[in-house]
């Protein structure tokens, strides 16, 4: 009992200790292993775009450049995400008159509705700052 004490004060670890010690004690009780589970994940918030009841999705963000065929936007919260859409025949007609008026300036803040499947923009909300 004392050598396990003097061990112990030494700083050798326990299970060196408790082996010197009580080595006729582990041969009668059986060890059972700790299985840790390290299989299923944890999700703390998944990011997924929310399509509309029509198919849609929404992308907000700054106008770069937009012209009555396309528009460029770089993204809300990243800006290093630079996105171009295409524009859909009733988009288009609507960005003409828009640009007749003057058109999207740098920096105009637009929310495009856009098809998933061809990226092509459906829906532009967003007001056009006048032009300079």
């Amino acid at each position: 009992m004392r050598l396990v004490f003097k061990i112990l004060r030494l700083g050798l670890p326990l299970t060196l200790a408790a082996g010197i010690y009580s080595s006729s004690a582990v041969a009668q009780s059986p060890l059972t292993p700790i299985i840790v589970d390290t299989a299923v994940p944890i999700i703390i918030n998944a990011i997924k775009p929310k399509p509309k009841a029509t198919g849609q999705v929404k992308f907000e963000g700054y106008v770069q450049n937009a012209n009555i065929a396309q528009i460029t936007v770089r993204a809300k919260g990243n800006d290093l995400s630079i996105q171009t859409f295409p524009l859909s025949e009733a988009a288009a007609a609507k960005m003409q008159q828009i640009v007749d008026k003057g058109g999207y300036q740098y920096g105009d803040k637009v929310t495009i509705f856009y098809d998933p499947a061809t990226v092509k923009a459906i829906k532009i909300k967003g007001k056009p700052s006048k032009p300079v």
